[in-house]
């Protein structure tokens, strides 16, 4: 019998470098085009079926927002502009922002891109991507004896 010596951090060690491969393969890869640019927030849901990503934009129109997917790479831009600029003396706080925001991320190869579908309502745009169905997991049923 050997006798190995305890160490109490190392299996954290190791599921900490687990994780962070794991994230650093599935999220999302933010490009921004120029300094006055601003990334969005953005939430992602997965079910069975589909990949859901709600992107906060308000206060913009359908029509201003451009959503590509182009070699599995989504792609969401806009552009805003704010009222005739006012001498920078006049304001008190200034924290509503205009210009360009740019947000780009790998897509999963298990979505079907060709199906997706995006919604804007309220202020949140929501892209639905369905799952191919050959990369669906499927449920096994247990049998006894």
């Amino acid at each position: 019998m050997t006798l190995q010596k305890w160490a109490p951090f190392r299996d954290f060690r190791h599921i900490d470098n687990v994780m962070n491969s794991f994230w650093r393969n599935y999220s999302p890869r933010v490009q921004v085009r120029h300094a006055e640019s601003w990334i969005i927030p953005l939430d992602i849901v997965q079910d069975d079926d589909n990949v859901v990503i709600s992107a906060s934009l308000p206060g913009f129109k359908a029509e201003d927002i451009h959503v590509t997917i182009q070699d599995g790479a989504l792609s969401i831009a806009a552009e805003t502009t704010s009222e005739a600029e006012k001498s920078t003396n006049g304001y008190l706080l200034r924290e509503r922002r205009a210009g360009m925001f740019h947000r780009a991320m790998r897509l999963p190869e298990t979505v079907d891109a060709d199906k997706a579908e995006s919604a804007y309502n309220e202020g949140v745009l929501t892209i639905t991507l369905p799952k191919l169905e050959t990369k669906k997991a499927k449920k096994l049923e247990v049998k006894v004896g």
